[in-house]
């Protein structure tokens, strides 16, 4: 994708709007900060090549106005109630808050945008809005969370919507969609046992996602079928693209159960024994549906084509996606090493 001027500079300032966000010490500025990263983003998704993008931006757009017009009028009301005294209804604020910053990541039950959403994007701004448009809205969280009956339930709707919503799907972006939901509902239970641990998903979730969207950018790939014709000239890809399904799936040899299994020990360390029960369980859906993916085509043989596709791109993936395999297959046995040597 060629970027033009006016892309780099709503790139910059999607950046500001971010960084200004988590650095505010007022809730006004935080507003502020996420007011600028909308209007940074809606240009960026209403210039895709997707004929749908146009949908998706006023659909994007709508959401997180009410979201955002939710988080102005709580901590509005949030600051009346201490001033006049009314701290009785400070908890139904603090309530109203969250809910507006899980509506603005797209975490169960208010998730009901975000497939159609990436349905309508590019892969470029897919990887924008699994990656980076969480960045705000999780730290804003962090800061706000306590364990109760609310974020449990969030935990838990995040995790099931994730897992059996993608079971049904063909088209690849909804997949990283309900993939993206039900890696939210960890990163929110990660935030419960740590301030860290959320950190250290995020990153790898994001290393993960960046290097399988790399990979279905560089071949334009948007449904399941298309991963068996296109991929069938390239073996090393096809291995290296369904390993990282795998990571992200959390299959324990990998780099993507190294996070899930630190919030699993920390979780059951806290007594929160059906809560990671139900966690746990309803993930190896996700990785059931990533393993039927990668089965289908290591095992099926694909048609021989007729014509030849060459990509212009082809050399970038293959170089990125195998360092990252390569971190993907060794990473866990490295930090294995390095929690045995502490």
């Amino acid at each position: 994708m060629i970027l033009n001027p006016s892309k780099y500079l709503f790139i910059m300032t999607l950046i500001l709007g971010t960084l200004i966000s988590i650095s505010s010490t007022s809730w006004l500025s935080v507003w502020v900060g996420l007011e600028i990263n909308l209007l940074s983003f809606i240009p960026l998704i209403a210039q895709g090549e997707n004929s749908l993008s146009t949908e998706a931006s006023l659909k994007y757009f709508l959401i997180q106005a009410l979201a955002s017009s939710i988080l102005l009028f709580s901590f509005i009301l949030m600051q009346l109630t201490t001033t006049m005294n009314l701290l009785v209804y400070q908890e139904l604020f603090i309530f109203l808050l969250i809910s507006s910053l899980l509506l603005k990541m797209g975490a169960a039950p208010f998730h009901f945008w975000f497939p159609g959403t990436m349905e309508g994007l590019n892969w470029f701004n897919n990887m924008l809005l699994m990656t980076w448009q969480k960045i705000a809205p999780l730290m804003l969280l962090s800061y706000l969370i306590k364990f109760n009956m609310f974020t449990s339930m969030i935990i838990l709707c995040s995790i099931i919507t994730g897992s059996l919503g993608g079971l049904n799907q063909t088209s690849l972006r909804k997949l990283m969609a309900y993939s993206s939901i039900n890696h939210l509902g960890w990163m929110i239970g990660g935030m419960l046992v740590g301030e860290n641990m959320w950190l250290l998903y995020f990153l790898i979730y994001t290393i993960l996602s960046l290097s399988v969207v790399l990979i279905f950018h560089s071949f334009q790939i948007s449904y399941i079928s298309q991963n068996y014709m296109i991929l069938a000239p390239h073996p090393s890809l096809k291995f290296f693209l369904y390993t990282l399904l795998l990571s992200l799936g959390g299959l324990p040899p990998f780099l993507g159960f190294a996070p899930k299994w630190l919030i699993i020990q920390t979780l059951i360390n806290a007594n929160q024994i059906l809560l990671i029960s139900i966690m746990v369980i309803t993930t190896l859906v996700t990785l059931f549906y990533y393993i039927r993916l990668t089965f289908s085509a290591f095992l099926l043989n694909p048609a021989n084509l007729k014509w030849n596709l060459i990509n212009p791109y082809s050399k970038i993936p293959l170089i990125t996606t195998s360092m990252m395999t390569i971190i993907s297959t060794t990473g866990l046995l490295f930090m294995m090493i390095i929690w045995s040597s502490n």
